[in-house]
């Protein structure tokens, strides 16, 4: 049986088959408010569920017999070409079997009793604790159209949708078509253009809104915002649309396309799993992003990039759509590539530098999944939804999208986007393959990028690149090459170690003598192939402080620094005059660190010595979870006390000397919150919340309290009385979760055992309230209380999988892991457990990847131990 899963073959089969040209979707959400029309445990847990009805009309190329997909409690009726078919016989397991098909033009009926859900997935159900009104929402990617309508789940099938929605008195309710006067609160929608099913939407609700307009050379797109009411007071229209329209102006000019349907409306709806959805003309983005406290620049940095994400995909996923999801990349990279791009590059963005923050960040992320038994080509090889569903990761978006920089440093930008515009030309509403792109961008480079697709896209790892130097007595360079290494593939992992072409620059950095500062004296760009890469332009010249490879960040690659540009950028990272030379050097060490090539208490010195003198605040801000993670996981067990001390005093020193008022005040307070530990230090934060102490320009507002509450409940200092006398102060969906946290942060066995059983005993938690607890019971510093639950999880992780939703199940899987347990017991736990439980691809490598999380920790600490003898 084949449960909620669709295998590739499978799609192939009905792709070849059917032909779909639309669908008429009717549902019925007047019971919303009140939860629905039924309560079962069978209406899932989101409570209630709510009539569907689906007609979808579709052509098929010969006799025969196919199925649509269907998650609901009940069907009611289904009627093929007139003729009723009996639900009993022919929906199970998700799927609603259609014999008898006829050659040409068929017609389906399905009514049915969708379930609300509270888990992100289908049709999502959020009451809003101050006004107590319901808010919905649809998530429906990667399969999940098929829990709102029955529907040829699939991206290749695109039809047009026409949707036509009931709802209670009061609400308004957005679609990816342009919204309608309702009539009797039936609002009935104009078909939209040919897409796919997993970017249709329904928004629904009492939700605030505030309107605009896109308007440059004759062209007029709506613009539209919205949210709850009650974070009405905290939503800055003014710099989402400015973002937007910065969008808008550099993609339609990039891809000489016009934005391709009708309006472009942003919602920010409660409980999101994502970051965002690019639904056509209706993206959904995590309410989070509407600021309710002050934050740095940097989360205002991501929110752009995120807003940017999602436009692009209106182009890249929702015009063009990949065929498979084996080509997930082509919307995924290609967002995350021209997202950033356009940040860096839009007349008056406030990013210009926003190459350096994905250095720093996402390269990061790719880095560290490139290294996991799981990880894969680019183009991945996607055999069923199971596989998708785990494969939205950091080669997916990260990699991927360093790759395509490096490509259009290797054609050219111009080249490049000539052949992405011809891309869009030729297969506009259509569905496409990698080989589609590649063709395009062959012909408007002339270059052959075969060779290229294959070693990049085609093959997994990553390649490190050495610089080999040699100097004569007076510090003249005699020779320079750059050595390529294919370091094997982790155990477990497909494929063979590649060599790769990379096209990189090489920046030679001297001290200015009047500022002392770093700056770039000479930059050389090159291809680098093969083992051995000699750069003669180099040799004859005198050998500067500092040689970087892959400067400007052309390339994906690890890069390490030679003996003597270590040991300068070590006493002087912090003096790049630019921004990007500094997110390398920091983000090389951390590889190290990783690598167990610079110990833990290594880095942390590093970064003591240099992180006064950084900028960036996305930068700091990275340098800080870095740090802690690297001294509680990679540090000697032995050293970490003295450690976490060192840097909690210096957290709190950085929050002391800082500027008053500014991002960096907010930051070093966010991580002395993190570690505060003596009595003088939790005295700190207690006085801070009181108002019996105060730091000038520090404002300890909502945010910033519940991380000061978060940190006293977590060293046993707040109880049940002290949290609970917060959240009154905060009674809101953001309270509740921060509440939830520190509830589940107790250092207490009870506590503990409260929070797993809500978790893992009990499907009542939405999703994001689950996401809360977890965070909440997993901290670092309370390891021995933490240990019984080691055998737990590997008692219930199968039923889990086997009885959640995706993404909850995900969230216990990865969440409930016992990461903290760095030992070679819990490897042999998860081995047993690995070789006994049989769990499917999915799952599998979920484990695989968080034990390979705590082997390189070992490895680490290993390290950090031999570095303190």
């Amino acid at each position: 049986m084949p449960g909620t899963n669709l295998t590739r073959e499978e799609a192939q089969q009905r792709a070849e088959l059917l032909t779909v040209d639309s669908y008429e979707i009717d549902l019925d959400l007047s019971g919303a408010q009140d939860g629905g029309t039924a309560r079962s445990s069978e209406a899932g847990s989101g409570g209630g569920t709510y009539r569907s009805v689906t007609t979808v009309r579709f052509d098929v190329a010969r006799g025969g017999e196919s199925f649509i997909d269907l998650v609901a409690p009940t069907v009611h009726e289904v009627t093929l070409n007139g003729d009723a078919l009996d639900p009993a016989e022919v929906f199970a397991d998700s799927r609603i079997a259609l014999p008898g098909l006829l050659e040409g033009r068929n017609v389906l009926r399905v009514v049915a009793d969708c379930a609300y859900t509270n888990t992100g997935e289908g049709l999502h159900r959020f009451v809003d604790p101050v006004d107590e009104q319901a808010y919905l929402y649809t998530q429906f990617e990667v399969p999940d159209a098929r829990r709102v309508f029955a529907s040829f789940e699939q991206p290749d099938l695109k039809a047009t949708f026409r949707f036509t929605v009931k709802a209670p008195e009061g609400w308004t309710v957005i679609s990816n078509s342009p919204t309608p006067e309702p009539k009797d609160n039936v609002w009935a929608f104009e078909p939209t253009p040919r897409i796919s099913t997993y970017i249709t939407a329904i928004i629904a609700g009492p939700y605030h809104s505030v309107h605009s307009v896109y308007e440059k050379d004759g062209q007029s797109v709506p613009l539209g915002i919205y949210c709850r009411p009650s974070l009405a007071e905290f939503l800055d229209s003014d710099a989402i649309f400015e973002v937007t329209r910065q969008g808008f102006d550099w993609f339609q000019e990039k891809f000489d396309y016009k934005y391709p349907f009708a309006k472009y409306d942003q919602l920010f709806v409660p409980e999101f799993n994502a970051g965002a959805m690019e639904n056509a003309g209706a993206v959904t983005i995590r309410d989070q992003y509407v600021f309710r406290s002050k934050v740095t620049d940097a989360a205002y940095e991501m929110r752009a990039e995120t807003i940017l994400h999602e436009l692009a995909h209106m182009w890249f996923g929702d015009l063009v759509t990949m065929e498979w999801w084996n080509d997930l990349w082509l919307n995924e990279s290609f967002a995350t590539y021209t997202s950033i791009a356009c940040q860096a590059a839009a007349p008056g963005s406030r990013w210009p530098h926003s190459w350096t923050t994905f250095a720093n960040s996402m390269k990061t992320w790719a880095y560290r999944q490139d290294q996991l038994p799981s990880t894969h080509p680019i183009m991945a090889d996607i055999r069923d939804l199971d596989d998708v569903l785990v494969n939205f990761d950091g080669i997916t978006y990260a990699k991927g999208a360093s790759v395509l920089k490096q490509l259009v440093a290797y054609v050219g930008e111009d080249e490049f986007f000539q052949g992405v515009q011809a891309y869009f030309k030729r297969h506009a509403f259509g569905n496409t393959r990698l080989s589609d792109l590649l063709g395009a961008l062959e012909e408007t480079s002339g270059r052959d990028l075969k060779t290229w697709s294959k070693k990049w896209l085609e093959t997994a790892g990553i390649n490190i690149l050495r610089p080999e130097v040699a100097t004569d007595a007076d510090g003249v360079l005699t020779s320079f090459a750059v050595r390529q290494e294919a370091p094997a593939l982790p155990a477990g992992a497909q494929g063979e170690p590649v060599l790769r072409p990379h096209r990189i620059a090489i920046g030679c950095y001297d001290r200015d003598p009047a500022s002392g500062k770093l700056v770039r004296t000479e930059r050389v760009e090159l291809d680098v192939d093969g083992e051995l890469t000699a750069v003669p332009q180099l040799t004859g010249k005198r050998r500067p402080a500092v040689i970087l490879l892959n400067d400007d960040d052309l390339s994906y690659a690890k890069v390490r620094l030679d003996e003597q540009s270590l040991a300068f950028v070590t006493e002087h990272l912090g003096d790049f005059t630019e921004s990007l030379p500094r997110a390398l050097c920091w983000a090389s060490a951390w590889d190290m660190t990783r690598d167990g090539e610079l110990a833990a208490r290594d880095y942390l010195s590093l970064v003591l010595s240099g992180i006064g003198k950084e900028s960036d605040i996305g930068v700091v801000q990275s340098l800080h979870r870095q740090v802690k993670l690297a001294v509680d996981l990679y540090a000697d067990p032995t050293a970490r006390e003295s450690l976490l001390t060192r840097w909690t005093d210096a957290t709190l020193a950085h929050l002391r000397a800082a500027e008053a008022a500014s991002d960096h005040q907010l930051a070093w307070a966010r991580a002395f919150a993190a570690t505060a530990r003596t009595p003088e230090q939790l005295d700190l934060l207690e006085g801070l919340l009181e108002g019996t102490h105060t730091v000038e320009g520090l404002a300890v507002d909502t945010e910033l309290r519940w991380a000061f509450v978060e940190r006293l409940a977590a060293v046993g200092r707040f109880d049940e009385a002290e949290i609970a006398a917060e959240y009154e102060r905060d009674r809101t969906a953001a309270g509740e979760r921060h509440a939830a946290t520190a509830r589940a942060a107790r250092p207490t066995p009870e506590a503990k055992a409260e929070a797993w059983a809500s978790v893992v005993d009990s499907d009542k938690l939405p999703n994001a309230v689950q996401e809360a607890v977890i965070g909440g019971f997993v901290q670092t510093d309370q390891r021995e209380l933490l240990a019984p639950f080691t055998d737990t999880y590997f008692e219930i992780l199968k039923g889990v999988w086997d009885s959640r939703s995706h993404e909850i199940a995900q969230q216990i899987a990865i969440g409930l892991y016992p990461t903290v347990q760095v030992s070679e017991e819990t490897l042999a736990k998860t081995d047993t457990w690995l070789a006994a439980a049989e769990p499917n691809a999915a799952l599998r490598r979920l484990v695989s990847e968080s034990r390979a999380g705590v082997e390189r920790a070992l490895r680490a600490q290993a390290a950090d131990a031999a570095a303190g003898k």
